[in-house]
């Protein structure tokens, strides 16, 4: 049967839009408790008013996930709530696009903060309660290019690369104790995430497949169903990973011919 969602409190970041947006809703269409994590206020409330007029329930809390003391008042506030916690899905992320030497440190730490602490955070936060708990579930939105940089993203895929270490760690450290990890890894998907990125390059930052929210957010829930250690929605991404390991100067040329460019 797998995992029972109904009745699950599951807490989503980033769920203001995007595949945190379409993942809420579809844990409270299947009757969990959902907590909503994202800096937009209103956003957060919109997304909440659809989970509930659905018939499900949902918890709204305004989050900043690169602030520790943020993160852990929304830990403890779900706590508070319901005595639980079964499901974090550490979703929250930003974007740049822009060369190396365009990216300034400070964005560089931006983007480490948001995209790898902020699920640091939530995972120091949440991992005690389920270790006591006896079972829980940790899910880590990372991307395609946290298993292989692009041009032009190195402090995006700078993030998400240890954000797959990360999971790959804590995976083996949680072995028997009824804590699960996956870490899943979309390619780009239909969301605002492009328009809200900064944008150095002149030109659109969005290439390759595109995926919906929604098909990567039925992907996630599928994982939380039936745990696994890695998710990968679009399939042929894998076969990247593999030719990478056989000839990565290969990949380097095929990812740059097919890369924005800069103007």
């Amino acid at each position: 049967m797998g995992f029972e969602l109904k009745g699950a409190v599951v807490i989503v970041t980033g769920a203001s839009s995007g595949i945190g947006r379409a993942t809420a809703l579809a844990l409270g269409r299947a009757g969990s408790r959902v907590v909503l994590a994202a800096r937009r206020k209103d956003r957060l409330a919109a997304v909440a008013e659809e989970i509930r007029a659905a018939g499900g329930e949902a918890l709204a809390i305004p989050t900043d996930v690169a602030e520790e003391t943020g993160v852990r008042a929304l830990v403890d506030a779900t706590v508070a709530r319901w005595g639980r916690i079964d499901v974090l899905v550490n979703n929250a992320g930003v974007g740049l696009l822009a060369r190396v030497t365009a990216t300034s440190p400070r964005e560089f730490e931006r983007l480490m903060a948001v995209n790898f602490f902020g699920a640091v955070y939530g995972i120091l936060a949440t991992l005690p309660l389920m270790l006591r708990q006896g079972s829980g579930h940790i899910v880590n939105v990372a991307s395609v290019v946290g298993k292989r940089a692009t041009p032009y993203r190195a402090a995006y895929a700078a993030s998400k690369f240890a954000l797959v270490g990360l999971s790959q760690a804590l995976r083996m450290e949680l072995l028997g104790t009824g804590v699960h990890v996956t870490c899943v890894c979309p390619i780009g998907t239909e969301s605002e995430f492009h328009e809200q990125e900064t944008n150095r390059l002149g030109v659109p930052g969005r290439r390759g497949p595109i995926q919906s929210a929604e098909h990567v957010a039925r992907r996630i829930i599928r994982a939380i169903r039936r745990p696994r250690p890695e998710v990968h929605p679009y399939p042929p991404a894998r076969l990247l990973f593999l030719a990478d390991v056989v000839a990565p100067g290969l990949v380097d040329r095929l990812l740059v011919a097919l890369s924005p460019k800069a103007r």
